[in-house]
C-alpha cells in the first residue's frame, strides 16, 4: 500500500489494477461481439447459476460479512440479502419469457400503409457495477439479476469496507460464470476512480452524493450511461389519525434494522406537536423490548472506525448546540472494538447541526413536530429530493396529498422501507437521490437497448413525395396538414 496513505494502493498496484480491468472489459466485450445476442435459455441458465452461487455459499457468505462488519446480525442478513435475492431471481425467471418478446408499436397508415413497427430489446453488452458495503449481496446481486435478464455481461467492483466478502465472491465466481461472464474487483485504493473511467456500455453506482458526483463525471468521459442509487434525508410522517404505538413499531423497526445503515432509512420523523413526548415514550419502550442490550449478536455494529466516529461526533455536536438528545438504552457503551451506537432521539433541532443536513446513516432519529400537513410539505420541499418518504395516515386524501405535493424515489404508505422489497416496483431516486431504476421489469428495460425496428411495406407511396415537386406532392401535404389538424 501506499506509505504516505495506507488507504491509497500504490502506483505500482494502481497500474497492474488499471491492468487486469482493461484486459477483462476487453475479454467481456469480445464474448459480447462474439454472441451478441443471448437466448432466452442461456439468460435462464445464468440466473440459474447465480441463484446457485448464493444457495452453495449463503453460510460462508454470512460469516464473510459479519467478519466485514464486526458484527452483523446473520437474521438480518439471511433476511435482507439471502432471501431478499433468491426472491428476486425466482421472480426474473418466471417473467423472462415475456419480458424478452419483441414489442407490436402502431404504425402510421396515412403514411406507411403495410409497413410495421417493433421494438427489441437487446442486450448492452458489458455493465459496471459499484457496490457498497452496506448490503453487498443484496445489492450486487440484484443488480446481476437485472444484468442476467437482459443478456449482459458484469464487471463488479466491491466496497472496500466488504474485503473478506469480496475475496469469498472472487474465489467461487469461478466455479459457476467464466470470467467472459462475470468477475469480481475488490477495492485497494483507488480501484473504484479507474473503473468508473471504463468505456462500459452501463455503469451502476450506489453510494453517496458526493461520490456518484465523481462517478458520473468519469463516466460522462465516455459517454457511458449512469444508474445512480444515491440517499438522501428519508422522512416519516405521523398523522395524528394513525395509531401511534403502530407507527412508533414500524418506524424503530427499520430505524435499528442493521443499525441505521440503509439508504432508505427513516432518517427523521415529524410527528403532532401533541403528541412529542407520547411518541417519545413509546419509542423508549420499544427499544427497551426490543434491543435491551446494544452488545448482542442481534445488534449490528457501525461498519468502521470513521463512521463510528462521524455517528458519535453527530450526537455530539447536537447536543452542543443545544438539541435535546435521548439516548433510549441508558448510556449502554458499546463493548472494545464493537462500534456499537445505542439507538438515539434527538429533538430541538437547527439548521446548523450536522444531522440536519447530513444523511446520518445510524441509529439516531431526529424528531420534528408539526401542526399542519402544509408546514410538512413546505419542509420537505424546500430540501434535496429524497429517495423516500413516509406518511402514517389512515386519510386516503390526506396520503395523496402527501404523494401529489412532494417528490422523492419511492414511497411506502404506513410503513417504511418496504417498497424497495417489491420486485415489480420500479427502485431509483430522482435528483440528488439519484437517476434511474432497476428490479423486476425496470432492472430488465435499464439494461436493455430497446432498439426500434421499422419494416417498410412493399409498396411505398413515399416515392411520390419525391422532388422536382408538383401539384400532387402540394395536394398529399395540404391533405395531411388537414387531416392532422382535425
Amino acid at each position: 500500500m501506499n506509505a504516505a496513505n495506507p488507504n491509497l494502493a500504490t502506483a505500482d498496484e494502481l497500474e497492474n489494477i488499471r491492468q487486469q480491468l482493461r484486459a477483462c472489459l476487453d475479454l467481456q466485450r469480445s464474448a459480447y461481439l462474439e454472441k451478441p445476442i443471448v437466448s432466452y435459455q442461456q439468460r435462464k441458465a445464468d440466473l440459474q447459476a447465480l441463484k446457485r452461487m448464493v444457495v452453495d455459499n449463503q453460510e460462508a457468505m454470512i460469516a464473510a460479512i459479519c467478519q466485514d462488519y464486526g458484527n452483523r446480525s446473520s437474521h438480518e442478513t439471511i433476511f435482507a440479502e439471502i432471501v431478499t435475492v433468491l426472491q428476486s431471481i425466482n421472480d426474473a425467471i418466471k417473467h423472462l419469457k415475456s419480458w424478452m418478446k419483441p414489442q407490436r408499436r402502431k404504425i402510421d397508415i396515412t403514411l406507411y400503409p403495410g409497413a410495421k413497427n417493433r421494438v427489441y430489446p437487446q442486450p448492452l453488452g458489458v455493465v459496471g457495477m459499484i457496490i457498497p458495503w452496506n448490503f453487498p449481496i443484496n445489492l450486487s446481486m440484484t443488480g446481476l439479476v437485472s444484468v442476467f435478464a437482459a443478456g449482459n455481461r458484469a464487471m463488479v467492483k466491491m466496497s472496500e469496507n466488504s474485503l473478506a466478502l469480496t475475496r469469498l465472491l472472487i474465489e467461487i465466481t469461478p466455479k459457476y460464470f467464466e470470467h467472459d461472464k462475470l468477475a469480481f474487483f475488490e477495492e485497494i485504493g483507488g480501484v473504484g476512480i479507474e473503473f468508473s473511467q471504463l468505456p462500459f456500455d452501463h455503469l451502476i453506482f450506489t453510494g453517496s452524493g458526493q461520490t456518484g458526483r465523481k462517478v458520473m463525471a468519469a463516466a460522462a468521459q465516455n459517454l457511458v450511461p449512469v444508474t445512480l442509487e444515491l440517499g438522501g434525508k428519508c422522512p416519516a410522517i405521523i398523522a395524528p389519525d394513525y395509531d401511534l404505538n403502530k407507527a412508533v413499531e414500524r418506524v424503530m423497526f427499520v430505524k435499528l434494522f442493521n443499525a441505521g445503515q440503509i439508504c432508505t432509512n427513516v432518517d427523521y420523523v415529524f410527528v403532532p406537536t401533541e403528541k412529542r413526548q407520547q411518541f417519545i415514550d413509546i419509542c423508549t419502550d420499544y427499544v427497551a423490548a426490543h434491543c435491551p442490550d446494544i452488545n448482542s449478536q442481534d445488534f449490528t455494529s457501525i461498519i468502521d472506525d470513521t463512521a463510528y466516529r462521524r455517528v458519535l461526533d453527530t450526537i455530539e455536536d447536537a447536543k452542543a448546540k443545544g438539541a435535546t438528545v435521548i439516548n433510549m438504552q441508558a448510556e449502554q457503551v458499546s463493548a472494545e472494538g464493537m462500534r456499537k451506537v445505542a439507538p438515539h432521539l434527538i429533538l430541538d433541532t437547527t439548521e446548523d447541526m450536522t444531522i440536519s443536513h447530513r444523511e446520518t446513516f445510524g441509529p439516531l432519529l431526529m424528531v420534528h413536530t408539526y401542526d399542519s400537513p402544509q408546514q410538512v410539505i413546505d419542509h420537505i420541499n424546500q430540501r434535496d429530493r429524497p429517495l423516500a418518504i413516509y406518511p402514517f395516515s389512515n386519510d386516503k386524501a390526506l396520503i395523496q396529498r402527501y404523494i401529489d405535493s412532494t417528490m422523492s424515489g419511492g414511497v411506502s404508505v404506513n410503513d417504511a422501507l418496504f417498497h424497495v422489497a417489491q420486485h415489480d416496483l420500479p427502485f431509483g431516486g430522482v435528483g440528488a437521490s439519484g437517476m434511474g431504476h432497476y428490479h423486476g421489469l425496470d432492472g430488465f428495460l435499464t439494461f436493455s437497448k430497446l432498439r426500434p425496428v421499422f419494416y417498410q411495406a412493399p409498396v411505398t407511396a413515399m416515392k411520390m413525395l419525391a422532388p422536382p415537386y408538383g401539384n400532387f406532392a402540394t395536394k398529399v401535404l395540404n391533405f395531411l396538414i388537414k387531416f392532422n389538424s382535425r
